[in-house]
């Protein structure tokens, strides 16, 4: 399975954090809502999550986790490019 890229994800969970701040700060500006629920959404997509909790604690986990390690197959095509 393709995974994103961890600064994508780690840049939207910050930018999720963000939003979610600024709209509990002011919870009747819509468009504080709209970003907040925009970004969640992105969230949703890109960690292939039903819904935005499940979707901010599986970028979470994939944050924490760093980058996966890669295989020899990709060790050796590293090898040959450089």
């Amino acid at each position: 399975m393709l995974m994103p890229d961890l600064a994508v994800v780690a840049t939207l969970m910050a930018r999720y954090r963000a939003h979610e701040h600024h709209f509990l700060a002011t919870p009747h500006d819509r468009d504080a809502r709209m970003r907040f629920e925009d970004t969640a959404y992105t969230l949703c997509v890109l960690m292939g999550e039903r819904t935005a909790r499940e979707a901010v604690l599986a970028a979470e986990r994939y944050v924490a986790r760093g980058r996966p390690k890669r295989g020899p197959a990709e060790d050796r095509a590293t090898r040959r490019t450089r």
